[in-house]
Parts: C-alpha cells; structure tokens; sequence
C-alpha cells in the first residue's frame, strides 16, 4: 500500500477543519470538528490550519480569525498515535516527510540513530507553515474560544492568540511534558505566566484551570459554558469595529517586534534543538515513561492515559481519571 502524501493528508483533513467568513464583519472562524478524538489534530489538520491562516492574513474580507472547537473541547493536542513509535524506533520506510510537506520521492530522508533524523521535524516546528505557530505570524487579530480540554497543539494555539476567551471548565496544560518533558512553544508559555507558574506546569505536568490562567494573566475573559459563544462573539465583534485594518497590521507589527525583542522566534528554534536531544534522554529508573524505552508498545495514548492514574486526582488530565480516587 502506497504511503500516504502531504497531500492526501490534507484533504483527509479537510472533513476536521471548517473555515467560515462574515464579509460584512470581516470576522471568519475556523471550527475544529474531530469529536470522536476530542478535536485532536491530524498531520494533514496542522498543515491544513497553517495553509487556512496564511490565506486569511492576505484576504481583505478577514479582520479578526476566531479558532474554535466543536463540541466539547477546544482541542486535546495532536494525535499522537498518528506518529506511533516513529520517534525513536521507527520502520525501514518511516519517516517525517509528510509533516514536512514534502512528497518527492527523490528527497532522501535522514537515517533513523542520526541526530538529523528528529531534528529535522523540531525544527521544522518553528516555521509557522508547519502549523504549530501560524498565529504568530498572523498580521491580523486572532481570538480563541478555550473550552474543555486546551491540551498540546492546542495550547500552543492559545499562547499564540491575541485573545483567550475561556469557559470555566476549560483546563491548560500540554501532555508532553510527563512523557517527553517540553513542547515547541515553551518559550512563549513561559512568557504569558511567569516563570513560577510555568515552572509548577513543566515540573508537575499537571493541568492548569482557567481561573488559575486567568490569574496568570493567560486567559482575557472567563465565563460560565453557556456564555462562552456570546463572550466570544462580544470581543470578536468589538475588535472588528475598532481601527481599519491596515491600522491593525500596523498594531500587529508593533506587537510581533516586541515578541522578537523578547526572543519568541529564538525560544522556537531553542526548543526545536532541545526536542532533538530526546534520543539521549536516560531513565532515572525502570519503568519510566518516555518515548524511547518501550514503555508504549500498548500505545501512546493508552500509556499516557495510564500513567496520569499516577498523579492526585486534581492533577490529571482526564475527566474521566479526574472523578477517580
């Protein structure tokens, strides 16, 4: 069976991602609609979003982007069981070429042992066309409507934002950081809370309520569940009715210079060589969680899910694993 192409993942993704405009608002939305798999992302989802933000930053009907889930998350980060074991044990013909975007089969991939061959794809997370950082990159006001879990790529989306309007039971946080112990956009995370409060996030792993990130001066607005679609049309609203939109790109670059002079750029590509160095991570003791010493040959998510049982109750991701003593 032939391997899937960046191409073939796209257009799987396109049933996942909807893309709306208000022409006469300049307010477009983009929904995330994966409920089975609460939101989480695809390859093809990532590279679709990115392709879906760097259209609007060029199209005079958008002014404001609103990114949104359906459901009842915001999102639960990336699909991990897409990539497997890849990361650190994969196949004679794995690879990342198609997170890439690259579907020549005259491109060589590095070989799996080299340091290359995960550098290549951390890396690549830095560029806002991977899809992990568009936002940054986007020129005009984007607003997050935060619900649920806000977990990985979806917390990164949320850092990224202009605005954050969450509902109450939303919960921040990024997986990755009990089982590999980073993401790309730490630099940013580290930014927007402080660095007493990223470092409680990074060092427990636990979830953050959007109360706490509020207080952490993440979060814009915190209203009750049923609220959530009015508070986020209330600011999307009045950000479509302030200054004409070349005054706001003006703004947005104003921003994005204070973000380089803060090394927002810099913190990416840091941490794309950090995520690099996985492969020389070593146990402190058996049975430790982390990509590369077998510990997932159930799964990631099931290990993942597994592991959270280890934590108190306040401090796991899951709702499900949240009700259990």
């Amino acid at each position: 069976m032939a391997r899937k192409t960046a191409n073939d993942l796209k257009a799987e993704a396109a049933a996942f991602i909807r893309y709306e405009k208000d022409r006469l608002r300049k307010i477009a939305t983009v929904t995330f609609d994966r409920q089975d798999r609460a939101n989480c992302t695809t390859i093809g989802m990532r590279l679709l979003f990115a392709e879906i933000v760097h259209k609007a930053n060029i199209d005079d009907d958008v002014k404001v982007l609103v990114i949104r889930g359906e459901g009842q998350d915001f999102g639960s980060g990336g699909d991990i069981d897409e990539h497997g074991d890849i990361y650190l044990n994969p196949g004679p013909d794995e690879n990342f070429l198609p997170d890439l975007g690259i579907d020549d089969p005259d491109v060589k991939y590095p070989p799996a042992g080299s340091y290359r061959f995960l550098h290549g794809l951390t890396d690549h997370y830095a560029k806002g066309y991977a899809g992990n950082r568009p936002l940054q990159e986007f020129k005009k006001i984007s607003i997050i409507e935060a619900k649920g879990y806000c977990y990985g790529w979806h917390f990164y989306q949320c850092a990224d934002a202009d605005l954050v309007i969450s509902s109450d039971d939303a919960l921040f946080g990024h997986p990755s950081f009990r089982y590999a112990g980073w993401g790309p956009r730490m630099w940013q995370w580290l930014e927007m809370v402080g660095i007493r409060r990223f470092s409680e996030m990074l060092f427990t792993g636990r979830p953050f309520t959007a109360q706490e990130m509020m207080d952490s001066h993440f979060v814009n607005s915190v209203v009750p569940r049923d609220r959530l679609e009015a508070e986020t049309d209330k600011y999307a609203d009045a950000c479509c009715r302030t200054r004409p939109l070349d005054v706001v790109v003006a703004q947005k670059t104003f921003i994005e210079i204070y973000k380089q002079y803060r090394g927002e750029y810099m913190g990416s590509l840091m941490t794309g060589w950090l995520e690099g160095m996985l492969p020389m991570m070593k146990d402190d003791r058996p049975g430790d969680v982390n990509l590369g010493n077998g510990s997932f040959d159930e799964g990631i998510a099931k290990t993942v899910k597994n592991n959270d049982l280890n934590y108190p109750p306040e401090w796991r991701l899951s709702r499900g694993g949240r009700k259990q003593p």
